[in-house]
């Protein structure tokens, strides 16, 4: 039996390094679709997306379904309205649901530490940020979307007031939807990532979402009516609610499909603050 000294004698002799090994395994780089397969492992596996999407089935259906019970029972008059415009009370509540997981997704790592795992893996960070967004946004969308879409049918057949809805406001309710709380919650990815702390980049979000609506109700001053306008206009719940109705919460506020170009113009800056942030700091 040869000794080690006599192998490695061999190895020097055949002209390799003494101590190397060649993998049978071919070694490629790592692209952007092992980066999207990571990442989708985390979050379907990860309590927190248990938890918070679960949340947010149970407020979407059931708030829906509930509101859509107490319109029918009370006979309620919807006049002008589709049984459609219910379901923006589950929606309004999910959504928090939706900012929660956006902030988790990548602030959870930061306070664990394993986003030095996560790099040390897959060293393009800008490749790790839009692999995180990508999965985020397409999960959060096709739920939404289902969901809305699952109410809205539900609000119909119980509530036989209003008027018949059209594709247009179907589309809109579930499509559009869909896609302006799936870009909200890429909007809480974007603060998580700067913030890099969970509760307060959670804390953060919420306030984004609910502190301009509630601030504008007690500004009572005739000096802060252009700014009470502004944030009643431009509050995300009145930016949520042109989705289900023709008119806005107020009577200036954006209607159509323009608060989803405003959300998305407000989250492009946030993930281009974001990606430099990712890029520039330290971890």
């Amino acid at each position: 039996m040869s000794t080690p000294y006599q192998q490695q004698a061999t190895y020097q002799q055949h002209g390799a390094p003494a101590g190397t090994y060649s993998s049978p395994i071919p070694v490629r780089s790592a692209h952007l679709g092992d980066a999207l397969a990571s990442e989708w492992t985390k979050i379907r596996s990860v309590r927190s997306t248990m938890w918070t999407l679960g949340v947010m089935i149970v407020l979407m259906i059931g708030l829906g379904v509930l509101a859509a019970v107490a319109a029918s029972a009370s006979e309620a008059d919807l006049g002008d309205q589709s049984p459609l415009f219910l379901g923006f009370y589950g929606v309004l509540l999910g959504s928090i649901c939706v900012v929660t997981l956006g902030v988790l997704t990548i602030a959870s790592e930061f306070g664990t530490g394993m986003i030095r795992t996560t790099l040390t893996a897959c060293p393009g960070r800008a490749r790790v940020l839009a692999a995180k967004a990508l999965v985020f946004f397409v999960l959060v969308f096709t739920l939404t979307t289902v969901l809305a879409g699952l109410v809205g049918a539900l609000q119909n057949s119980i509530v036989t007031t209003g008027r018949e809805s059209t594709g247009e406001e179907w589309f809109r309710a579930t499509v559009g939807v869909g896609l302006f709380v799936a870009v909200l919650g890429l909007l809480a990815l974007a603060i998580g990532t700067i913030i890099r702390h969970s509760a307060g980049a959670i804390t953060i979000m919420i306030g984004v979402m609910l502190l301009p609506l509630v601030a504008a109700m007690f500004m009572f001053s005739e000096a802060l009516k252009d700014v009470q306008r502004a944030l009643l206009d431009y509050a995300i719940p009145s930016l949520l609610i042109a989705f289900y109705s023709e008119a806005a919460l107020t009577d200036t506020g954006p209607t159509g499909w323009t608060p989803l170009w405003i959300l998305i113009g407000v989250t492009a800056v946030a993930m281009a603050g974001a990606f430099f942030s990712l890029q520039k700091r330290d971890v």
